[in-house]
């Protein structure tokens, strides 16, 4: 008992003497590798996230910093930030740049210091100058030449945009007050319409049109982005919308009455932290995939239709492939430009499922099927029960890196390279088809119109085209 009772005093000093482990310190400043980026942690309670670039620096964003931490990492001086799918290295600096330290606040309106900003962060960070051959000391100067002291914010709108169309950045975004689209609207003349008369479709319309007409059996239930069915008695059907809009995002009633679905969730997320945001994406698609996959279980074969798809989240569409690949498997790896050159080429995965669907799997893509949905193609690339069918995507596959100007205007520009597992790239070009059916690329209502007016021969399409691949 003595022996016992000593142990017990041993075991007892020693825990209260014993190192505690080390919780490791976050507070500081951070400088992203690539992405232009600022990230000051202060005491581990808040955070500030500023946009720089070689001539400018100033705070975009401050927030709590426990919403940051579940999705941070830190090793030695690297800071790791994983938010769904992409990876962001951040290296610790000794203080805040004097750039971040001296932004004159006089100066945020001013356009051509705006015009500045842009040009020098679509330098730094545009993936694709080389792939578009893009002279950029002669875009610089003739751009800078459009613009004076004296132009108004909404000529630099118009040339920012005319911008993004010389660069041939395929999924840039810019968006100004609508004071500034108001100015552009009384200021441009109107142009005669080339095709009055014509029906104009927007692609969830398209899509539920097709939803109606091919399915022998509709079995959708609760769902306004994901439709499903039976295209015949053992063929499933499953209709993907978009890569978004999922998220049980916990929007007011008043915002949405007043906005719309759509437009109410795109301002409810923005409020949130994008990792947060991303994270109720995946819950909400995998809810209504589970019910999807439990309803097709029996199907000896499973098309999944993309062709009116925009787009969305890579987690989304990685959450949706996961449930027809039963090991983990890399399909794909990204960089980002950073200055001169690239980051090191993360690999990217998809994790398994024990209860995947590995039957026979056909996706029908168009040249309307953009951003996520390209991802979506591309990880199909490492599956090998899924082919292709329909006509190669858009080519519009960099994962945007969002940014503000200082006057306050939200833009993107492409920076990330997204490449199959052989290093090839499909920028532009799209992801292709294993069978080919030669949808219209260019103008997306001659696309629309061509698949409403023909609902019968575009069923009577997939279908051969399932029976063809079949036979090789």
């Amino acid at each position: 008992m003595k022996y016992l009772y000593t142990l017990s005093i041993l075991i007892f000093l020693y825990s209260c003497t014993s190192p505690k482990k080390q919780v490791p310190s976050y507070s500081g400043v951070w400088k992203s590798i690539g992405h232009g980026k600022i990230l000051e942690i202060v005491d581990s309670t808040t955070y500030t996230n500023y946009d720089i670039t070689s001539i400018s620096c100033f705070p975009v964003q401050e927030r709590n910093f426990n919403e940051l931490l579940p999705y941070l990492s830190l090793k030695s001086d690297t800071l790791t930030f994983k938010q769904g799918q992409s990876v962001y290295k951040y290296s610790r600096l000794g203080a805040l740049p004097d750039l971040c330290q001296n932004h004159d606040p006089s100066k945020n309106d001013d356009v051509l210091f705006n015009f500045e900003v842009f040009m020098q962060t679509v330098k730094e960070n545009y993936a694709f100058m080389e792939l578009n051959r893009i002279n950029w000391d002669q875009l610089y100067q003739n751009q800078k030449g459009k613009l004076n002291a004296g132009s108004s914010p909404a000529e630099l709108y118009l040339l920012l945009e005319e911008t993004y169309e010389l660069l041939n950045d395929n999924h840039a975004f810019l968006n100004a007050p609508d004071e500034v689209y108001d100015a552009i609207e009384k200021s441009s003349p109107q142009e005669e319409s080339t095709t009055e008369g014509l029906p104009e479709y927007g692609d969830f319309t398209v899509a539920q049109l097709v939803t109606q007409h091919h399915l022998q059996e509709n079995m959708t239930e609760n769902s306004e982005i994901i439709h499903w069915g039976k295209l015949t008695d053992n063929i499933g059907y499953i209709q993907i919308k978009a890569m978004w809009l999922y998220g049980d995002l916990d929007i007011p009633n008043a915002l949405l009455e007043r906005e719309g679905f759509v437009d109410a969730y795109s301002l409810t997320r923005i409020s949130m932290l994008e990792a947060n945001y991303k994270k109720k994406e995946v819950e909400g698609v995998k809810k209504i995939m589970s019910r999807v996959m439990h309803d097709l279980s029996d199907t000896k074969s499973i098309v999944m239709d993309v062709r009116f798809n925009g787009g969305g989240q890579d987690v989304v569409s990685y959450a949706i492939l996961s449930y027809f690949n039963a090991e983990r498997t890399q399909i794909a790896t990204q960089e980002f430009r950073y200055g001169d050159n690239y980051t090191r080429r993360n690999a990217l995965f998809l994790e398994g499922n024990d209860t995947a669907y590995t039957k026979p799997v056909y996706v029908l893509t168009s040249p309307q099927s953009g951003s996520g949905a390209e991802t979506f193609a591309l990880g199909t690339m490492s599956i090998p029960h899924i082919k292709r069918i329909g006509s190669a995507t858009e080519g519009a596959m960099s994962t945007t890196l969002d940014k503000k100007l200082p006057n306050g205007w939200d833009f993107t520009v492409s920076s990330e390279v997204y490449r199959d597992n052989t290093g090839r790239y499909y920028e532009n070009i799209g992801v292709p088809v294993d069978y080919e059916l030669y949808y219209i690329r260019g103008n997306r209502q001659d696309f629309f119109r061509s698949v409403v007016n023909n609902l019968d021969k575009d069923k009577k399409e997939i279908l051969k085209a399932i029976q063809n691949l079949q036979l090789k």
